[in-house]
């Protein structure tokens, strides 16, 4: 019954916010739709997951407010880039995240830039973090105009908002984006992956 319980309280919550960035697109307000879009991505990203096995039922999920995050090591080669997206808990308590980061690039004026991000057909496992713990995200982008594309911006930041979350975190992205702001993201897992 709780299991059912919980994955209905997720798409409750991932059906309000979505409306509430369909609002914020409609307000015209830029960074208000970057942070709106980038929520409804994380909201999304967990809802299949929340009736996932028992394990650490008294432990909480992550909240954003505990997380830190930073960029690993980037591995670039033949137009491609992979690099780890890597949240640590600051908190004194254990936690867990399940699923994919909601991503957003800003540019140096603060300004948002497209960004598609598409998830990899990886299936997502609940990753318990113990205090000062971290989980890994591979990303990978590439920096290679395509189609029509003259000249592939450069961000400067990039928001991450946690899965199931709606707050976010910055960290510093200097990296040309190529294919129209296309990166690859797997889920959140307890190991770096090449």
């Amino acid at each position: 019954m709780k299991r059912f319980k919980r994955a209905g309280s997720a798409m409750i919550a991932g059906v309000l916010l979505t409306s509430a960035a369909s609002s914020l697109f409609a307000s015209g307000d830029a960074s208000a739709r970057a942070v709106a879009a980038v929520g409804a991505q994380g909201a999304m990203a967990t809802n299949a997951g929340l009736s996932t096995r028992g394990e650490g039922a008294a432990t909480k999920r992550c909240r954003t407010d505990a997380l830190t995050a930073h960029l690993g090591r980037e591995d670039p080669g033949a137009g491609n880039v992979y690099a780890s997206l890597v949240l640590t808990n600051t908190s004194a308590q254990t936690c867990w995240v399940y699923g994919f980061p909601g991503l957003v690039m800003i540019d140096g004026n603060g300004d948002a830039l497209r960004t598609r991000v598409r998830r990899e057909s990886v299936r997502p496992g609940r990753v318990v973090l113990k205090p000062k713990a971290s989980a890994y995200a591979r990303l990978h982008w590439g920096m290679v105009e395509t189609g029509a594309e003259g000249r592939c911006p450069v961000s400067a930041r990039l928001m991450i908002i946690p899965p199931d979350e709606t707050a976010h975190l910055e960290i510093p992205f200097r990296a040309t984006v190529c294919d129209t702001g296309r990166i690859d993201v797997r889920p959140f897992a307890s190991r770096a992956r090449p």
